[in-house]
């Protein structure tokens, strides 16, 4: 079979669609949440795997990509979502549309990164860390911080820069993660008294590193994999992981129950829980829930710990999702911008 060369497409709306393989009668549809630059090894990777399968690829951020999937309920467009951060996958209007499937591999995985009635899992994930420019600091004569606490320090007002929790899933894992670590009160406290020193809200989980990198701000608070990638470039940066705790994501897979092609669909889901595939995730995720799994020593080098659960805040996603939607109105009414 000829594969298609990939290509990427931007809408208006900065979805991607990356198309592997010629349309045929075993074409899998996958929405994702994922990175594009990981996106394309996996898919090169599944094509060798499952050549007579044709992959489609359909990337959205995660608050965007949810909401296309909620608009496309009454019509699904896809076979299966495929890492989406599971605070999200465990809204009630999306579990309403998976079909229960356990993947080959899935009863290895631990408890906590797959769901009891088997409508997902979740092979990969990420989690809070800040990218923070030492050029830009040792020129502002400014500390490195070393947990949230320091960023409410007003020598770093305009310094600090953030996801916008409505539309990242990085940003929303942020804010859900103080509110669990600190308590609602004094979460709430600590998010409204960072708020005075954040310049910018970007949509973006990775944007806030990519603009620290490049000297623009001090701080962007973002994801562990974007602070390694920095530092693994040559940029200025050091990744610095919050000492109370980072907040985390699990990216959640699972197959829709109007799939058109539900079998093929189900060896791509087993396909992600593959050797092959776990093999991949370690040069991308700082999270990987298969087990056998330990960081590569050029992430610890770039310094996420060996053992990163010891890092991680105890997530309740459960809580995450069902409090979701007046998480995000009280950050807008109190703070949007």
């Amino acid at each position: 079979m000829t594969v298609m060369a990939m290509r990427t497409l931007r809408w208006s709306c900065c979805l991607t669609m990356l198309l592997v393989g010629s349309v045929q009668a075993g074409t899998v549809t996958a929405y994702t949440a994922l990175e594009e630059d990981e996106i394309a090894a996996y898919v090169a990777a599944a094509k060798t795997a499952l050549p007579d399968v044709a992959l489609k690829v359909l990337r959205l951020s995660t608050g965007d990509l949810s909401a296309r999937i909620l608009a496309e309920a009454a019509n699904p467009q896809h076979d299966v979502i495929w890492g989406l951060g599971v605070t999200n996958m465990l809204d009630p209007r999306i579990q309403a549309l998976l079909e229960p499937y356990t993947p080959k591999g899935a009863d290895k995985l631990p408890p906590r990164a797959r769901g009891a009635d088997g409508r997902w899992f979740a092979a990969t994930g990420y989690m809070a860390a800040f990218c923070v420019n030492t050029e830009r600091l040792k020129a502002k004569g400014l500390p490195s911080p070393r947990d949230w606490s320091d960023l409410l320090d007003p020598k770093y007002k305009g310094e600090v820069v953030m996801p916008n929790p409505v539309s990242s899933g990085t940003g929303y894992l942020q804010v859900a993660g103080i509110l669990q670590q600190q308590g609602e009160e004094a979460g709430w406290k600590l998010i409204k008294g960072l708020d005075a020193n954040v310049a910018q809200y970007i949509k973006s989980g990775s944007r806030p590193c990519k603009v620290a990198r490049a000297g623009e701000f001090a701080i962007g608070v973002s994801l562990a994999f974007a602070a390694i990638q920095s530092v693994e470039e040559g940029f200025p940066v050091t990744m610095v992981i919050p000492a109370g705790g980072a907040g985390y994501e699990l990216e959640a897979s699972g197959l829709m129950r109007t799939s058109k092609n539900p079998a093929d669909a189900k060896r791509f889901l087993d396909w992600t829980l593959s050797e092959a595939a776990a093999a991949l995730y370690g040069r991308y995720k700082e999270i990987v829930t298969t087990p056998g799994y330990k960081p590569s020593a050029a992430f610890i080098k770039a310094g996420l710990p060996e053992d990163v659960s010891a890092a991680l805040v105890r997530m309740d996603f459960d809580m995450s999702a069902k409090m979701r939607s007046a998480i995000l109105e009280r950050w807008q009414k109190e703070i949007g911008r």
